[in-house]
């Protein structure tokens, strides 16, 4: 277990779209917010995103109701997700994202065609993307980022995508806020 001393900042990446409806990635650094409070060495918070109340504190647990990729109306979905190294063979890796998005998120507007990655998609969502082990490369139409191990992504109904480029499992943890465009 490493010292508090040496655990760095969280990293806060947060995407946007441009006039043009094209998916960026608009910042990406440390959170604007950090607390600490000196009579408690060591203790540090960081405020990464704020979104309005959702739900009532005593609401009972759906997720066996769960379809799709998009949370229920005004609803948040929370999930974990190991995704396998992306196929050397692009057409395979095609074959396997429009297999995908057709059995588990068919509610996702997924592009298979798009030049970018064959796992394009966009949700009516604001999700929050944990890399939690592993590493991953988020894809936007403009540019992409590695992340890594404890890196947290802002996804702001962008078009994107998933890629894990390495030889091994990354796990990625997801909250999903059903958000207005």
């Amino acid at each position: 277990m490493a010292k508090w001393s040496e655990l760095p900042i969280a990293r806060r990446i947060v995407t946007a779209s441009d006039e043009h409806g094209r998916s960026y990635f608009a910042e990406d650094g440390p959170p604007p917010k950090i607390l600490s409070v000196t009579e408690r060495p060591g203790y540090r918070n960081m405020n990464i995103w704020r979104l309005a109340p959702l739900a009532r504190i005593d609401e009972p647990d759906t997720i066996i109701e769960q379809t799709g990729v998009l949370p229920p109306p005004g609803g948040v979905v929370f999930r974990v997700v190991d995704i396998p190294p992306l196929p050397k063979d692009p057409l395979e890796a095609q074959r396997q994202a429009t297999a995908l998005f057709a059995r588990m998120f068919p509610d996702a507007q997924h592009d298979s065609s798009s030049p970018r990655s064959s796992g394009m998609h966009r949700t009516d969502t604001v999700d929050f993307a944990v890399c939690m082990s592993g590493e991953i490369i988020a894809i936007m139409d403009e540019g992409e980022k590695v992340m890594q191990a404890g890196d947290i992504l802002i996804q702001r109904g962008t078009s994107h995508a998933w890629e894990n480029r390495t030889n091994d499992v990354t796990r990625m943890l997801f909250v999903l806020c059903d958000a207005e465009r």
